[in-house]
């Protein structure tokens, strides 16, 4: 991307500023005018009138169509552009100077707020995520061919569909339409904040939704003091608004977007959307809540990431769920969903009938994993000898005729090495780490290692964690295992886990070991036996926005007879 001022060529005659359509009534252009007496030397390029209007071009190139939005905290307009080169319709967000006497968040001045905001747009120019519009083109203050009062613009991918208002308008949408749309909006800042980035996605103009019903970033520039914590706030107040119809942030901000504000108790406190409307599923009232609360409350939700993974596991539990009518929530049925509302009777339903269900039927396969476990363990018992446990190794089982005589094996502190039969990368609800190389940790070569991504923050600023899951062919005794790594510091708690895809809150943490340079060994003694073992980093190694932490190998070692 192009950083530096444009300096335009002689700007054709068909764009002379007198030739500009203005199609929007209520807003009129700032002319400059020149006492007679003076007499104007004529300038490489034609003057640009004072202020933006529809119709003006912006860097001989980029012609304003019409003004969406504004974002007065920001000092910001939000249009709808075409690029005249390559004809195509874009978004421009136009930093104006701002009103005499507006009183803005911070105590910069005018062109120091811009430039800190170009900065940080400038900042972004690498950063692309099918969340938000592609950033295409950044104008500092002072470039030709920009109206005075102009201190800046940046230019992105126009995103076509509606807006939140738009959308809204239309009448209710099902929840789980709601969590699928501001799934790759978090995917987005959480990727976002990881590169030390924010979005800005705390106002409701600034989001658009897809003809394919995704939220995207659409508008670029936020404000110069805008956080990640922010970010989060935006996220619940997209999601609260397209469950509700209500904006729960800024009232002016929410009377601009054409939204009414939201309803609140009267001690201050927002209403669930469970209060509004039917058929919201309590983690999604949580997960609004716990983003739209006041920091530090009970459950309060401070990262990105956990909104994104919140998201994902309530999308996923609905897939796994297809089976089963939905519960009643308010919106007709639409052609393509798999249950109709024809001949249905709406009854009141069980705001937990989902979870229990994914118990019983969880608790089922469960029980005929132990039946089919009791009578595996039994066959084999039939074929082998009897007179020492068996041991689990990596790859193939050892087969009846392949075993070798047993010899009385030399007195030690501790049993025979137990390998995995699997393991993978355990992040739930985010992007795995260089997943492709979770094997070597076991791969019995410590010159290979499996590795973290680099961190801007400390876990758990973007994340509350990151893991390797070991699964062994069945459940063993384990008495101690050896982390080999280089990086000191690493805080790693050892978790055994009924499954190696069950959530973190399901799985228990047998004990917590800092990690040193080299081979760190970690005693199991008085742990019982496990099937799945995970190795869960809470705390990464280095510092100076460089935390990373690397795994060269894992040694399990199970206690003897």
């Amino acid at each position: 991307m192009d950083t530096a001022p444009r300096v335009p060529e002689q700007q054709r005659s068909d764009e002379r500023p007198d030739d500009l359509s203005n199609d929007t009534a209520t807003e009129q252009p700032t002319v400059r005018t020149t006492p007679a007496t003076d007499v104007p030397t004529a300038p490489a390029v034609p003057p640009v009138p004072s202020g933006t209007i529809a119709g003006s071009l912006l860097a001989s190139r980029y012609r304003l169509r019409t003004r969406v939005g504004t974002d007065p905290a920001a000092c910001a307009e939000f249009w709808r552009a075409e690029d005249t080169i390559l004809r195509r319709d874009v978004a421009v967000t136009v930093l104006r100077r701002p009103a005499p006497g507006a009183v803005l968040a911070d105590d910069l001045s005018d062109t120091a707020r811009a430039e800190q905001m170009v900065v940080r747009a400038l900042r972004s120019g690498s950063f692309e995520h099918d969340g938000c519009a592609r950033l295409l083109d950044v104008l500092t203050p002072g470039a030709a061919s920009v109206p005075d009062d102009v201190l800046g613009a940046a230019v992105t991918e126009w995103v076509p569909g509606r807006s939140l208002g738009e959308v809204v308008a239309d009448g209710l949408i099902k929840p789980l339409a709601a969590a699928r749309a501001v799934a790759p909006l978090a995917a987005a800042a959480e990727a976002a904040h990881r590169h030390g980035l924010v979005l800005g996605c705390d106002h409701p103009q600034r989001v658009r939704i897809t003809p394919d019903g995704r939220a995207q970033l659409c508008f670029a520039l936020p404000r110069s003091d805008v956080t990640p914590a922010d970010d989060v706030r935006g996220l619940g107040a997209v999601l609260y608004t397209l469950l509700t119809s209500q904006w729960p942030l800024s009232s002016a901000d929410a009377a601009r977007a054409g939204l009414p504000a939201a309803e609140r108790t009267p001690a201050g406190a927002l209403l669930p959307p469970s209060e509004l409307r039917p058929g919201v599923p309590v983690e999604l009232d949580t997960l609004t809540r716990g983003t739209l609360g006041p920091d530090g409350a009970p459950g309060h939700v401070h990262t990105a990431a956990a909104v994104q993974r919140l998201l994902s596991e309530v999308v996923a539990e609905d897939d796994r769920m297809a089976l089963f009518p939905p519960a009643h929530d308010g919106v007709p049925s639409s052609p393509e969903d798999v249950w109709q509302d024809r001949g249905r009777t709406v009854t009141p339903t069980d705001p937990q009938r989902r979870r229990k269900m994914t118990i019983a039927l969880t608790a089922l396969a469960a029980a005929v994993l132990m039946v089919l476990g009791y009578l595996g363990v039994q066959l084999g018992a039939m074929f082998v000898d009897s007179g020492g446990p068996p041991i689990v190794v990596e790859g193939e089982p050892v087969q009846p005729e392949q075993a070798q005589p047993q010899v009385a094996p030399a007195p030690a502190p501790a049993g025979p090495t137990v390998g995995g039969l699997a393991v993978e990368v355990y992040d739930q609800g985010g992007d795995p780490d260089n997943s492709d190389r979770a094997a070597r940790v076991i791969d019995h070569n410590p010159a290979t290692a499996w590795g973290t991504s680099t961190y801007y923050q400390q876990f758990p600023a973007y994340r509350p964690g990151i893991g390797i899951m070991v699964s062994f062919a069945s459940a063993v005794q384990l008495s101690d295992l050896t982390i080999e790594s280089p990086s000191r510091g690493t805080v790693v708690e050892v978790r055994s886990a009924p499954s190696a895809d069950s959530p973190l809150s399901e799985t228990q943490k047998i004990t917590e070991v800092t990690l040193g340079s080299g081979r760190t060994p970690v005693s199991l003694a008085g742990s019982q036996p496990v099937e799945h073992v995970l190795l869960w980093i809470t705390k990464l190694s280095g510092g100076d926005e460089q935390y990373s932490s690397e795994i060269g190998e894992v040694e399990f070692r199970r206690a003897g007879a």
